[in-house]
């Protein structure tokens, strides 16, 4: 079971790994800000809780509305279930129940060889933005994220036959690495492909020196947690976000 210490590790490197453009500290909580481009950039984060949650929640929704976005929570078990119940009873809905899974790193994976470049190209963003359905309007929000990213990473290609046929980042950070951005091209989904790009990212793990890699998966999504845990991932702990009932 992990320690309380363990799961703000965990918290700390996937914030370094998916940076905000801006971070504000409020009473031991991060609040994140990335022009609104996904939940994790742009939302409150409990780290080591020191101030009343009122406050938090107060200085959280005055930061999110003057920049025109809705305050949103990401609730971990770091947060504690007092703010979790004074959210849902300020009418805040719960969405996107999320796992935090993790493997050790500890055997060379056989699942072919993929591309790998420390930063990513620009046919590596189009092909990630075709294969996730990316819209037009946000491709550019997703790339500034990319281009903050300081500690190493490896923005893998998987081809097969010549063409691209799936996506992934890993990002290391003090031995522990992340893995984000896994996607393979619709209509060559359940082929296999997916196992290899994600054993891609393993392997670039383990001869970084990393011991352990995580992702972050919705609970929902069976056919991914069947794949992670095929190849060892198992649950760490859970999470959810909560958001205004007007912003479901």
């Amino acid at each position: 079971m992990l320690t309380r210490d363990d799961i703000l590790g965990l918290e700390e490197h996937a914030l370094n790994a998916w940076p905000a453009s801006r971070t504000i500290a409020v009473g031991g909580w991060a609040l994140r800000l990335s022009d609104g481009y996904t939940k994790r950039a742009n939302s409150a984060n409990a780290l080591s809780p020191s101030s009343p949650f009122d406050k938090v929640r107060e200085a959280a929704e005055r930061l999110y509305r003057e920049e025109g976005l809705p305050p949103i929570f990401r609730i971990s078990p770091l947060a504690g279930d007092d703010a979790d119940v004074s959210l849902a009873e300020a009418g805040y809905q719960q969405v996107e129940p999320s796992l935090v899974i993790t493997v050790p790193l500890d055997t060379e994976l056989d699942c072919g060889a993929g591309e790998i470049s420390a930063a990513p190209s620009r046919e590596w963003l189009d092909g990630y933005a075709r294969a996730s359905g990316l819209a037009e309007g946000i491709r550019e929000k997703h790339a500034a994220i990319l281009g903050r990213i300081r500690t190493p990473a490896a923005f893998v290609t998987l081809r097969r036959d010549g063409e691209p046929v799936g996506y992934g980042l890993a990002v290391y950070d003090l031995e522990v690495v992340g893995l984000f951005d896994i996607v393979v091209s619709p209509g060559l989904r359940g082929c296999g492909h997916g196992r290899a790009l994600t054993g891609e990212l393993m392997n670039w793990a383990r001869r970084m020196g990393a011991r352990t890699a995580y992702l972050q998966v919705h609970r929902s999504n069976a056919p991914a947690l069947g794949l992670y845990g095929s190849l060892g991932f198992s649950e760490a702990y859970g999470y959810h976000y909560r958001v205004p009932a007007k912003a479901v």
